[in-house]
């Protein structure tokens, strides 16, 4: 089904050339998802089970975050890839996807290799505890992967990485904690914000 739309312009065209009702199977099945595996029995404290985002959720954040070829998307949750595959089709960017549950991570693996995304890198663990192999993430894209405690603490992992470059935290559907090194976008739709990190010296001045 990737068969002509590997280019980012050819495939963005194409999804864009769907009707938007449709947009999420066709997304599906040009990337051959069937059944989403179960979720684990029990999950960790604060983790939410695994739910596909809407695919023009995932557009929104391309075109606000933006991402760009020359970032490294996070695909904080990453579930069974799908997200992480959107975001690399569209934009060419390189994609690095956490996830905790290990069948779903071990699943975003094949979905890689199946279709061939050398760019799509899934790690198994808990992305709050792992924020220091996500470095090179300049965009970290989270759609209620957990709440709470957990939440916080991946937050407060990001402040060492903003300390040295520019990075944007892309939610859908969640609020994060107060954070005086994170500036909200002005929003421009219900379910998405585009927070930016701001430098940490002029956040510090402000508290």
């Amino acid at each position: 089904m990737l068969r002509g739309l590997r280019d980012p312009a050819a495939f963005r065209a194409a999804f864009l050339e769907v009707p938007p009702r449709e947009r999420d199977a066709w997304l599906d099945g040009v990337l051959g998802l069937g059944e989403i595996a179960d979720d684990e029995t029990r999950l960790p404290s604060g983790c939410v089970p695994y739910l596909p985002c809407a695919a023009d959720a995932l557009l929104r954040v391309v075109e606000q975050a933006p991402v760009r070829a020359s970032d490294v998307v996070v695909d904080v949750g990453a579930g069974v890839g799908r997200a992480s595959a959107f975001f690399h089709l569209v934009t060419g960017a390189p994609v690095i996807g956490v996830e905790i549950q290990p069948r779903l991570a071990r699943a975003a693996r094949e979905l890689a290799s199946r279709l061939g995304l050398a760019r799509l890198t899934f790690l198994d663990g808990d992305a709050a505890a792992r924020t220091a192999d996500l470095a090179q993430g300049t965009v970290f894209f989270l759609y209620c992967p957990f709440s709470g405690q957990r939440l916080a603490n991946f937050v407060g992992g990001l402040e060492p990485l903003a300390r040295g470059k520019s990075i944007r935290v892309a939610c859908v559907d969640l609020p994060l904690p107060p954070c005086s090194w994170l500036v909200a976008d002005p929003p421009s739709a219900p379910d998405l914000t585009i927070f930016r990190g701001a430098p940490i010296a002029t956040a510090a001045a402000a508290t």
